[in-house]
């Protein structure tokens, strides 16, 4: 075929996409079938509401396919969809031959299935009498589905199936129940597939030219649910260019592997921050097509795993604070938690380099470093983090590449992105924080920051006892009208100066107290800040 466009559109129904000799291959390590009952009833509710108004249509998507030939395609995404209203067809079709009744309905039914088979399922060969097909289905799949499932053939043990065989075969049986409580029979039963699937159910289909174009349109449709994620896309890449059947059980080992460590979802994410320690500014609307610049053989592909294998854990590890990791490192663990309670991401790169490069006791002082970065340019600041991934980009490459060794070098590449202390006060003296949330345990950090600096004691604000106690109260009474502006009340609730730590029932004590009951509520506190603004001659 020649190639001319990024994609083409069409507007078909199942029919149309099914229908005139066209056959659909799901590529053979893209994910396995994943519908559950939940998918199957929103599926079968819709062809209700249809059966009820046969004029209206049922858009049901689109479908992203490559095309191999006129008629052949393979399906990039939505193979669910697919596989699903293949299977209720083998239903509708298993249904009719067992329906009741005497010889001349059992053969008009038996004509009607076999009219249904030829129009979505495939032909019958006249040497095997085995039915072909136009869907195929993966590698874990397809077999079956071809033996079992297009034969009509009952398997002989199937709680020994793979856990995706054993969906489509429930699926299978779901849908002959609904179609037996239904009522549904023979002309009718038959005009739910030749009528009903083949008119009422509206797709778009969506053929490009190649991986890349498939990427591109996933990216931009942003599929939901169960259909193929930019992880699927991806792996079936990789996994295309692995000719060799012992290589392909190999990779599939330890992609399975690494996909445990990581997390299917976290994938795209993980291999951005991988290639951001050599290529600068990877966003994720690229990542396919540098992966596809970069690795373009088998031996292409087994590199790229041994090194993302190289760095999964230290990945899972910064996400999950009794990771063994942090067992050997006990000093770092702390500056693990707080990069996760600010939600940073954009120094992983420079995680890895400095894991890679430095000492323990280095790379922990660089952990802290991220810290204080991030409370000033992201917590207080709020300024643009997408500022700060060449920044890392540029600090983890010259750390691989020995250009800097140690944690006052570090700092020296991240010196651009370091908020001074001029603006770091002035930032501070108006940032408001939500008191609620994730953000409500940002708020502890910054105040047991605070406290322990006033107090010369460590208050960690996970551990922490205390409470937070809003000075100018939520919900002020009329008689902070006076000090304050009820105008501008609402200004100063939030603001990091109203806050501070309290011991729980000294907080309950001052409630919505007036200025004064409450200076001598601080006076009896512990906590350093609380004592300061309090009235010393009425502490205990």
């Amino acid at each position: 075929m020649a190639k001319s466009n990024l994609l083409k559109t069409q507007d078909v129904t199942f029919l149309d996409l099914i229908g005139n000799g066209k056959k659909y291959r799901v590529p053979s390590f893209q994910r396995d079938y994943a519908w559950e009952e939940e998918q199957w009833e929103d599926l079968w509710n819709d062809i209700q509401e249809l059966l009820q108004a046969p004029d209206t249509k049922h858009y049901m998507g689109a479908l992203v396919v490559k095309a191999l030939s006129e008629r052949e395609f393979e399906i990039i995404d939505g193979q669910q969809r697919i596989a699903t209203l293949s299977v209720l067809v083998l239903s509708v079709i298993d249904s009719l031959l067992n329906l009741p009744g005497d010889e001349a309905t059992r053969n008009a039914n038996a004509e009607r299935a076999m009219g249904l088979r030829q129009d979505f399922i495939g032909k019958k060969d006249t040497a095997s009498l085995l039915h072909s097909s136009k869907l195929f289905l993966n590698a874990t799949n397809d077999g079956f589905y071809q033996d079992y499932l297009v034969q009509l053939r009952k398997p002989s043990n199937p709680r020994g199936l793979s856990k995706s065989n054993q969906l489509l075969w429930q699926c299978f049986n779901w849908f002959g129940k609904r179609l037996t409580e239904s009522g549904l029979v023979g002309e009718s039963l038959a005009r739910l597939v030749s009528d009903t699937l083949a008119w009422q159910l509206q797709f778009i289909r969506i053929t490009v030219e190649d991986d890349f174009s498939a990427y591109t349109v996933f990216e931009t449709l942003n599929a939901r649910g169960l259909e193929l994620s930019s992880t699927d896309l991806l792996k079936n890449y990789m996994f295309s260019l692995v000719p060799t059947p012992t290589d392909l059980d190999a990779l599939q080992r330890r992609w399975q592997h690494l996909m445990g460590t990581i997390k299917h979802e976290r994938f795209p994410d993980f291999l951005r921050y991988h290639l951001l320690c050599q290529s600068p500014q990877i966003r994720k609307q690229r990542l396919f097509k540098k992966v596809r610049e970069e690795v373009k053989t088998s031996a292409d592909v087994f590199a790229l795993m041994d090194a993302l294998e190289q760095r999964a854990d230290l990945f899972a590890a910064m996400d999950d604070t009794s990771h063994e990791y942090w067992t050997e490192r006990p000093a770092a663990k702390p500056y693990v938690r707080d990069l996760q309670l600010f939600g940073a991401r954009q120094h992983m790169p420079l995680v890895f380099a400095a894991w890679e490069r430095m000492s323990a006791d280095d790379f922990t002082r660089v952990l802290k470093l991220l810290c204080v970065l991030s409370v000033r340019y992201t917590v207080i600041g709020s300024l643009n983090t997408n500022e700060l991934e060449p920044v890392y980009h540029r600090a983890a490459k010259a750390l691989l590449d020995g250009a800097v060794s140690t944690p006052a070098e570090v700092f020296a590449q991240l010196r651009s992105v370091y908020v001074d202390d001029e603006k770091f006060v002035r930032d501070f003296s108006h940032k408001e924080m939500d008191t609620t949330g994730r953000r409500k345990k940002v708020a502890k950090y910054l105040l047991c920051a605070l406290e322990s600096d006033a107090s010369g004691k460590r208050h960690d604000w996970e551990s922490d006892t205390g409470t937070i106690e809003h000075i100018l109260p939520e919900n002020p009474s009329a008689q902070w009208d006076e000090p304050f502006n009820p105008d501008r009340q609402k200004d100063f609730i939030y603001r990091l100066g109203n806050l501070m730590l309290l011991e729980p029932t000294i907080n309950r004590q001052c409630q919505n107290g007036s200025f004064e009951d409450k200076r001598t509520e601080y006076g009896r506190s512990s906590y350093a800040t609380a004592k300061a603004l309090g009235l010393s001659d009425q502490a205990d």
